[in-house]
């Protein structure tokens, strides 16, 4: 039985247990659509067991850095349009948290809430190992409730690959991904096939890319270089798209 055949039955699940966790998480109506929004941005943080616990401040508060580098305030606050942002932890095939739900961005305060909100939010969890397909699965049903928008990225970032469940490939496959860019940010260290697995697996779509990180000291840097192009839709020969082709260093 080839791996399509073999996880099947896991994906058939998961999109059941995408749906469930829908319905009783969020009984509010999906996000109206919203008028001039270009970009619906969704941070995917990985909380698996092999992030340890300074770990992961470093990418906690690297990310929230970079929200508020002057350079990326300035790209989400310029218009044409606005910016739609959510953010979730990740880690096993169930264990997923909402970090920021839906969140409009057309002011200052309204970033600086998001990023207060990110500095504080308490790890969700710690034990479980890395399921990247149930991820991103998750990720693609939260685009779907989410803003209508000009473009829609998922933006994942970890230090491993997939070593439980189905991996990206067939999420692409079986989750609403039509029209969705997913960018991985692959963080050196811990597995030395990170970086080519983003590349080969994890980067999609349309224009999609993989940034790098020296280990979570650089987590910041990377973060800020990867929301500057996502933001601004920079594309730069070389780029990842389909989840195939090199990653840019």
């Amino acid at each position: 039985m080839g791996l399509d055949g073999e996880y099947r039955a896991l994906v058939r699940r998961a999109l059941s247990a995408a749906a469930l966790a829908g319905a009783a998480v969020w009984a509010a109506p999906p996000v109206a659509a919203q008028e001039g929004c270009r970009l619906a941005l969704v941070l995917a943080l990985d909380v698996s067991s092999s992030v340890d616990d300074r770990e992961y401040i470093l990418q906690r508060d690297g990310a929230a850095a970079a929200l508020d580098d002057p350079d990326i305030r300035r790209a989400i606050l310029s218009g044409p349009g606005h910016v739609a942002l959510s953010i979730y932890e990740w880690s096993g095939r169930q264990q997923n948290e909402i970090v920021m739900d839906w969140t409009v961005l057309r002011q200052g305060s309204d970033l600086d809430a998001v990023i207060e909100r990110l500095r504080g939010f308490p790890r969700s969890q710690s034990r479980f190992p890395t399921a990247m397909g149930y991820a991103l699965g998750y990720g693609s049903t939260l685009l779907a409730r989410g803003p209508d928008c000009t473009r829609r990225v998922i933006d994942i970032s970890g230090d491993g690959i997939t070593n439980d469940g189905f991996g990206p490939q067939l999420a692409y496959k079986h989750f609403p991904f039509s029209g969705v860019t997913v960018n991985g940010l692959a963080v050196l260290g811990a597995d030395p096939m990170v970086a080519d697995y983003y590349a080969s697996n994890v980067a999609h779509g349309p224009g999609a890319f993989v940034e790098l990180s020296d280990g979570y000291e650089g987590y910041r840097r990377a973060m800020t270089r990867k929301l500057f192009r996502e933001i601004n839709n920079i594309v730069v020969g070389g780029d990842v798209g389909g989840g195939r082709g090199p990653h840019p260093g």
